[in-house]
C-alpha cells in the first residue's frame, strides 16, 4: 500500500489536548486519523455523532419548535376534528 501525507491546519491548543487524550488512550495522531477516514470511507457518511447536525433546521426555514410528535397518534386528528 502506498502512502500519502496529508497537512491539515488546526488550532494549536486543540491539536495539543487531542494528542494528550491520544497518549492517554495509546494512540498517535496518525492513527486516529486514519481510522477516522476508513470509517468515513465505510460509512459513506461522516462516522461522528454530530450534534450539530440537529441545528440546521433553523437555516431551512426554522421549523425547530413548530413541529411536534404526539404521544398518541390520533389526537392531532381530533384536535383537527374539534377545529373544524
Amino acid at each position: 500500500m502506498a502512502t500519502t501525507t496529508i497537512t491539515v491546519r488546526t488550532d494549536s491548543e486543540l491539536k495539543t489536548r487531542t494528542q494528550d487524550v491520544l497518549k492517554r488512550i495509546g494512540m498517535d495522531m496518525s492513527t486516529a486519523i486514519n481510522f477516522y477516514l476508513i470509517q468515513l470511507v465505510e460509512k459513506g457518511d461522516i462516522p461522528l455523532d454530530l450534534k450539530m447536525r440537529k441545528q440546521r433546521a433553523p437555516q431551512f426555514g426554522g421549523w425547530e419548535g413548530k413541529i411536534w410528535m404526539s404521544d398518541d397518534f390520533d389526537a392531532p386528528m381530533e384536535e383537527f376534528e374539534d377545529y373544524m
